[in-house]
């Protein structure tokens, strides 16, 4: 999508037609036209010229943003400060000074007594010229409203400042018609006449009207300027310097001049100017900036860090990775503009009623015009009510209470991580219905976690874990790395073994201080250890809670077991519960076996299980919910593309520094599971916001309009002056956008409010029985089966490595893998070649002991 600048817009009005003169335009798929940010997404293959032709024929201005415009973190604040509360602000003063000036000579001195110079005394023509004078300057210091209005009305596209301009002016012409009357009748000496005209002068009234209409344009550029607080905030925290090393000197150069591959250092105290690779050092950084997560995350060598993360406590030595417009803060800020130049969905009924509002305003303040001259009133009676009309009646309040609902929820979101993509995004995501999770690094962490130590006879758990941590060491296996890792967070003692032989499909055997040491299943320890019935009832149990039993042995006796599993994220219960507290069914979705796929959705208490699925089934799955009700999919992004695609709403979780997936329509930074409700959450408050914003703009407008064109008074006796009018309009936007901030106070993740959905799915009790081997084939055409005899598989992550090596080397269409039937399924559009199969799988460190290949449909 393409961003432009857009001037000269002033009310919902003129947005809707800057979009209905873009779309026009050849070449154009979509147009979306943000008031709040004067800016335009477009996007299709029409020009940049004949778009800005098209903004200009409109009577508007455009131009085209650059790409560092878009995403420089200096430039981008820039562009979002504030600029129009200081220039309304000189306005404001300005008129005030004169307009209480008008007042004092136009009602000061009639209505309280107010002294006048002498030679006023009886001149009611000198009066009236000083009022004239006094009305004018303030119509000339707001020319701006003229202007505008004027050439909206001379292109045949009035907007809100020509009601204003057609209010004011018509006070004045009328004003100016009693002033000659006036001296007319003063001229005569006729003093009755002179009391009545006197009394009609609506000189105050004009000044007034623009006056107050400042008032409201003042405050409503205020409150819209605090919508983008919390972005302009991140973007603050870029830092504009960065220091390098060059030639073995540090030199302090602008953040600009960073260049991929450059060496940074970074002391404690200071923010991270790029993105980057930790070459040297640790430290511990604090990421709130850009995750909402306050705990600092500890940082070594190797491991990624990211601009405008604050250095806490070591001196970090960094490779440069992503510089400009490529980091991780350059990309949420783009994500955030360009969701910001979007339109929810619900914006389009405004958007439609904005379109024909001023042509009809116009028209009802005529009518009400004349209808009144046509009952008998005077021609200042009348007058007075189709001022009101023009000056009350308020497009703008109609196409602010989307944009600026959008944007403060868009940038409270980016405060906490959570990045929606568009405008329509945010709107559905708190409509969802179901919300399917896949397991692995979803609802687990993704890697294998010892969860039980099961000590045998007389071992102690300590002593277990060190001689089994001795025997894995020399292992590439995962869930070796699971038990290295428990050794290395209790800081045991590690010993080195002799005549390390790794058994595939069995296990380890090594030798350490004249004793012989096994580890590996039950199968293999049970040739050279007995197992007792406990033992083994044990090892079932934690099988059947998905969890591996890897057994130990020392010179034919049993050490014990050590399980090892990829256990669930500690949240994952709360946030599971969270969502059916809200009147959302949960799903788990995953290629895992059934047995350890029930075991991980009991604990993390989902309402269904579908288990066994490869990753086009995943698609189909998610298809068939759609039947039910609106589907959100969350996933890692990568190996869950096609879910993600063909969900209603996708959701990528731990994108981390990855902030731009394709697949996904809202972006999780952290890993945390319990984002997932909290942007369902934030996406229910933003749309209930959008809502009360539309209702305020409507029976706003609803109620003013016949109260302005005197509807009440033959039933109440109710009228209205001009000036209360001009008030009203002008407070009708602020409220608006008041309302909108208010977002910014609103809790994420406090789930004591939650309300259940008002309707509800009912899962059926066959979703369980989807295929869970279904293929999507295109064509009908012929499908290849490779299956590969693998030896040395021996749990659920054995099968992940073998399947992740597979995918990387031939992009398959699916392929699975079982640890128990030692097997690997491969289906391809081409044939592959066996002895290439052969060699991935060995490569990944596992053995193919023979491959068939077969023609399936």
């Amino acid at each position: 999508m393409e961003q432009y600048n857009v001037t000269g817009m002033s009310c919902a009005a003129c947005s809707t037609r800057v979009e209905k003169a873009v779309n026009a335009v050849p070449g154009v798929t979509a147009c979306a036209v943000s008031l709040l940010t004067n800016s335009m997404g477009v996007e299709g293959t029409a020009s940049a010229a004949e778009i800005i032709a098209a903004v200009e024929k409109a009577g508007y201005g455009a131009s085209r943003r650059g790409v560092e415009e878009r995403v420089s973190a200096s430039d981008a604040a820039a562009a979002l400060e504030d600029h129009e509360t200081p220039r309304l602000k000189k306005r404001l003063i300005a008129s005030v000074g004169f307009l209480v000036v008008l007042m004092y000579f136009s009602m000061g001195h009639s209505m309280w007594g107010f002294p006048l110079p002498a030679w006023f005394e009886g001149n009611h023509v000198a009066l009236g010229l000083v009022q004239l004078l006094l009305a004018a300057i303030v119509m000339v210091i707001n020319q701006k409203f003229f202007i505008s209005g004027f050439k909206g009305l001379v292109r045949r596209s009035p907007n809100m400042d020509t009601l204003v301009a057609l209010g004011s002016l018509a006070s004045l012409v009328w004003s100016v018609y009693v002033l000659f009357a006036l001296t007319g009748a003063q001229a005569h000496g006729n003093m009755a006449a002179v009391e009545k005209y006197r009394m009609d002068f609506y000189l105050e009234s004009a000044a007034m009207i623009l006056t107050l209409i400042t008032v409201g344009k003042m405050l409503e550029a205020r409150s819209k300027g605090r919508t983008t607080d919390a972005l302009k905030g991140l973007m603050r925290l870029a830092p504009q310097t960065a220091v390098l090393e060059r030639n073995g000197a540090e030199v302090t150069v602008s953040v600009d001049q960073v260049q991929k591959g450059d060496v940074f250092v970074v002391r404690p105290g200071e923010s991270i100017p790029v993105d980057g690779r930790v070459l040297s050092g640790s430290s511990a950084v604090n990421e709130a900036a850009l995750t909402g997560e306050s705990i600092p995350v500890d940082k070594s060598e190797g491991d990624p860090v990211s601009a405008a993360t604050i250095n806490q406590s070591g001196f970090l030595r960094c490779e440069a990775t992503r510089v400009g417009e490529d980091t991780t803060l350059s990309q949420i800020i783009r994500l955030v503009s360009d969701a910001a130049a979007t339109k929810a969905p619900i914006a389009k009924i405004a958007d439609k009623v904005a379109g024909v509002f001023v042509p009809v305003v116009i028209a009802i303040a005529a009518v009400t015009t004349v209808v009144w001259l046509l009952v008998g009133q005077s021609f200042g009676y009348a007058l007075a009510r189709g001022i009101s009309v023009l000056v009350i009646s308020c497009p703008c309040a109609l196409g602010l209470a989307t944009p600026v609902a959008v944007m403060v929820g868009n940038g409270l979101g980016a405060k906490n991580g959570i990045l929606f993509k568009t405008a329509a995004s945010l709107e559905e995501t708190g409509r969802m219905q179901i919300v399917v999770l896949d397991k692995t690094g979803t609802i687990t962490g993704g890697e294998p976690r010892v969860t039980d130590i099961l000590p045998g006879g007389d071992v102690s758990e300590t002593e277990l874990l060190s001689l089994a941590a001795a025997l894995e060491q020399r292992s590439e296996h995962p869930l070796a790395k699971a038990v290295m890792e428990k050794q290395a967070a209790l800081s045991l003692p590690l010993r080195e073994v002799t005549d390390f032989q790794a058994l595939p499909g069995n296990g380890l055997s090594a030798r350490l201080d004249g004793a012989s040491l096994r580890g590996g299943n039950l199968a293999f320890i049970s040739r050279h250890a007995a197992v007792s019935s406990a033992l083994r009832r044990q090892a079932e149990e934690l099988a059947e809670n998905g969890k591996t039993p890897l057994f130990f042995a020392r010179d034919e006796k049993l050490l014990g077991i050590i399980a090892v599993a990829d256990v669930i994220k500690e949240e994952a219960p709360q946030a599971v519960r969270e969502l059916q507290n809200m009147g959302i069914k949960v799903v788990m979705l995953t290629g895992d076996n059934e047995r350890t796929a029930r075991a991980i959705g009991a604990q993390a208490g989902v309402d269904t299980v579908i288990a066994g699925v490869l990753p086009d089934g995943k698609e189909a799955v998610i298809r068939r919910l759609q039947e039910l009700g609106k589907v959100t999919m969350v996933g890692d992004g990568i190996n869950d593309a096609p879910a993600l695609t063909r969900a209603d709403i996708g959701i990528a979780i731990g994108a981390g520094t990855d902030v731009a997936i394709d697949a996904a329509d809202v972006v999780l930074m952290n890993s945390r599971l319990t984002d997932v409700p909290a942007a369902i959450r934030l996406s229910r408050a933003t749309l209930r916001n959008i809502r009360e914003n539309l209702f305020w703009a409507f029976i706003y407008n609803i109620i003013g309009i016949p109260l302005a064109a005197g509807v009440w008074i033959p039933v109440f006796g109710w009228t209205l002056n001009p000036m209360f009018g001009a008030l009203a309009m002008s407070l009708s936007s602020f409220c608006v956008v008041t309302n909108a901030l208010r977002l910014n106070l609103f809790r994420l993740h406090d789930a004591s409010r939650d309300r259940r959905a008002k309707k509800e799915v009912v899962l059926p009790p066959d979703l369980g029985g989807i295929p869970t081997n279904e293929t999507t084939i295109k064509e009908d055409k012929p499908m290849f089966e490779t299956i590969v005899n693998v030896d040395g598989m021996m749990c659920p992550m054995c099968e992940k490595h073998v399947n992740e090596a597979i995918e990387k080397a031939f992009a398959p269409e699916s392929v699975s893998s079982s640890h128990k039937e030692k097997l690997t399924r491969i289906v391809s559009k081409e044939a592959l070649d066996p002895e290439k199969v052969k060699a991935v799988i060995a490569e990944a460190g596992y053995t193919p002991t023979g491959v068939r290949s077969q023609v399936s449909r």
